[in-house]
């Protein structure tokens, strides 16, 4: 027979509450668990997407994590050759005297009636289907995929979103009571490797000698200073 405890006791459909997490944290409702889709490549996720369309869970909302590599529209900052997140901030923070006007309509994209519901049905969207409203909107889709985000039933990213924990707190994910998905997770110790290795290279470490040795030189936090010396040293 039906259950007692939730809304089908009653036949009535279970209302959606975009702010779920909020209210959770407040402790004034039900806490609505999301579920974070991990894969390991972008392609991987255009795949998944196709598939969700054709499920019956199709008009679940849903967005998709990415990086600016993948979803950044800004006519400069897309067609550069260097760190695009570096040359994101720093129009963001208006450093040169320029902003982002795509980051500024990041509404208009989220806010779209092809993302957003109609008549009560979402319909399952990927990163190719994002980026080219985005464009027609004139609006940044790295940080409305974030933004819709807070009202997705479904996240897909890639690993690294999920296991790097600098990038779960740049991107606000908090897993706590969550639900993960990882598919192929035979890769997952390779990009948990990643995740805590750095590369530098030969002229890296020997500007860091350079310095540390005007340090130590100094007598500049001296005990703090010589064994990071020494590791250099050694390294090099």
């Amino acid at each position: 027979g039906p259950c007692t405890e939730c809304a089908c006791s009653s036949g009535k459909e279970p209302t959606k509450d975009p702010s779920h997490t909020k209210k959770k944290e407040n402790g004034d409702g039900p806490f609505v668990p999301k579920i974070f889709f991990g894969t390991r490549t972008h392609k991987q996720i255009a795949q998944i997407s196709r598939e969700l369309k054709r499920t019956a869970y199709s008009s679940v909302p849903m967005t998709i994590l990415s990086s600016r590599d993948y979803t950044c529209i800004h006519p400069v900052v897309s067609n550069s050759a260097s760190n695009r997140n570096e040359m994101c901030v720093e129009l963001l923070e208006g450093k040169h005297g320029k902003s982002c006007a795509y980051y500024h309509g990041v509404h208009k994209l989220v806010e779209h009636h092809a993302l957003q519901s109609a008549h009560g049905v979402y319909q399952a969207w990927d990163i190719e289907d994002l980026v080219s409203l985005g464009r027609k909107l004139r609006a940044c889709a790295y940080f409305a995929a974030r933004e819709l985000m807070v009202g997705a039933d479904i996240v897909f990213c890639p690993y690294n979103y999920l296991l790097d924990p600098q990038i779960r707190e740049s991107m606000d994910i908090n897993l706590k009571g969550q639900v993960v998905i990882l598919d192929e997770a035979h890769n997952i110790e390779d990009c948990a490797r990643e995740s805590v290795s750095y590369g530098v290279t030969e002229s890296q470490l020997r500007a860091a000698r350079e310095e540390l040795d005007f340090m130590v030189t100094n007598n500049i936090r001296h005990k703090d200073h010589e064994p990071l010396r020494a590791v250099c040293c050694s390294l090099i």
